[in-house]
């Protein structure tokens, strides 16, 4: 079996879950012996490049990759990037795409600026254009299409090809943007989804959202949770005894999907109580300059500390130093970051509106708006060491069930089924 993958982020190029959600995917199907084409923006050198084998769009390799194994990457010439600003999405070219035109299915009004930044649509049809050139010369019996940015080039192949189209739904632009959605996004990202033959999506957290807000058959849907890769080690999380303050941990993007105000105003709800402990935000996003005014005006700018984006080594010594992480998201299609704190023996409190939350059993639940009963959560876990031990010792043996390998024999059964019914 042979896929033609399409995906806007893979390590180097990571900026959010996506990145490593199709990195592990990719790997454990690879494993499993499905042969994968995958389509990506143009990787760029950096100290994760040598876990890429790309190929150009003529085929020539531009970098080796030897851990994947029956993957051949294919780079295209693009400034396809999520989460950037819109001055900076415009200033990427613009001039060079105005000129092309692209399939009528998938048309952006003026107003697509206005949250996502001017050439991003421009850089997705462009994509979907190089996309569909690679396909033509390729041989493949299903296409996969990562999100939203991908699902363009997903129909267009398809239709091209007459190929299977699996649309895969890490997140939609209800969880990214709240009740502000982006009607030009929503309308390529609800196009894609009924231009798919099936859809995949993360949870039933997910799945939802594409029933009620996209009108999806929810026979059309599969739900397969993400993993984590349990190969690598990690150092473990060292005891300090009785440390002189505790460390309570964010660590994602500081955005409002992710709930960063809630977790400030949690933390003065729990300094209220006990002044033993620090707050740290560990990453970058369009509210930062917003929170750190709001810590300033709480009165507890002293007490939360704002470490910027984390990663590498970086990440592991965060959760080292960390005796309880929380994430208190809006809207969490999945979650990877709370099975990466268990895995790291890091007591866990996450969202009841989070895909994790159906599935991970050794954790603390919360609604994500509800920051009384949230300090009262995170007050618990820091005074009485027998729940710490236990949501921590408990949790970490829990990880094991999520693997990308398990991931990967679920999808690779939604292909089966696609291929027997065809």
């Amino acid at each position: 079996m042979k896929t033609f993958m399409l995906g806007w982020e893979f390590p180097p190029l990571i900026s959010g879950g996506l990145g490593t959600a199709c990195y592990g995917l990719t790997k454990a199907m690879g494993k499993l012996g499905t042969d994968i084409i995958f389509v990506l923006p143009k990787a760029e050198k950096s100290q994760y490049s040598e876990h890429l084998a790309v190929f150009d769009t003529e085929g020539d390799l531009l970098a080796q990759l030897p851990e994947l194994k029956n993957v051949k990457f294919f780079s295209i010439h693009s400034h396809l990037r999520p989460y950037v600003n819109p001055q900076t999405s415009k200033a990427a070219g613009q001039s060079s795409h105005s000129s092309m035109r692209f399939e009528p299915l998938f048309s952006a009004a003026p107003g697509f600026s206005d949250h996502y930044g001017g050439d991003l649509y421009h850089q997705v049809m462009h994509y979907a254009d190089r996309a569909s050139k690679i396909a033509f010369t390729q041989q493949f019996d299903i296409i996969h299409a990562h999100d939203w940015m991908t699902f363009p080039a997903g129909a267009k192949i398809a239709k091209m090809a007459s190929k299977l189209f699996v649309a895969h739904v890490h997140s939609t632009e209800f969880d990214r943007s709240g009740d502000n959605v982006n009607q030009e996004v929503y309308d390529i990202e609800r196009a894609g989804m009924h231009a798919a033959d099936r859809i995949i999506a993360v949870s039933n957290f997910t799945r939802q959202k594409l029933i009620i807000h996209y009108g999806i058959n929810p026979e059309k849907i599969d739900v397969v949770y993400n993993g984590i890769d349990l190969s690598e080690p990690v150092p473990q999380h060292v005891s300090d005894g009785e440390k002189i303050e505790k460390v309570v941990l964010f660590l994602g993007r500081v955005t409002m999907q992710k709930g960063p105000d809630y977790f400030v105003n949690v933390a003065k709800r729990v300094l209220d109580k006990m002044d033993n402990v620090k707050f740290v935000i560990a990453g970058k996003g369009d509210m930062t300059q917003r929170i750190i005014n709001r810590s300033a005006e709480l009165g507890i700018g002293h007490k939360v500390l704002f470490a910027g984006f984390v990663g590498g080594e970086l990440v592991h010594r965060a959760y080292q130093m960390a005796d309880l992480f929380v994430m208190p998201s809006v809207s969490e299609p999945f979650g990877l970051v709370p099975l990466e704190a268990l895995r790291h023996r890091v007591p866990v409190i996450i969202s009841k509106q989070s895909g994790i939350s159906e599935i991970l059993t050794n954790a603390l639940k919360v609604d994500f708006w509800d920051i009384d009963e949230m300090a009262n959560q995170i007050i618990s876990v820091l005074k009485y060491p027998a729940l710490h031990y236990c949501l921590s010792e408990y949790g970490r043996g829990e990880v094991a069930r999520f693997t990308w390998d398990s991931a990967a024999a679920c999808v690779h059964k939604v292909y089966e089924k696609m291929l027997v019914s065809a």
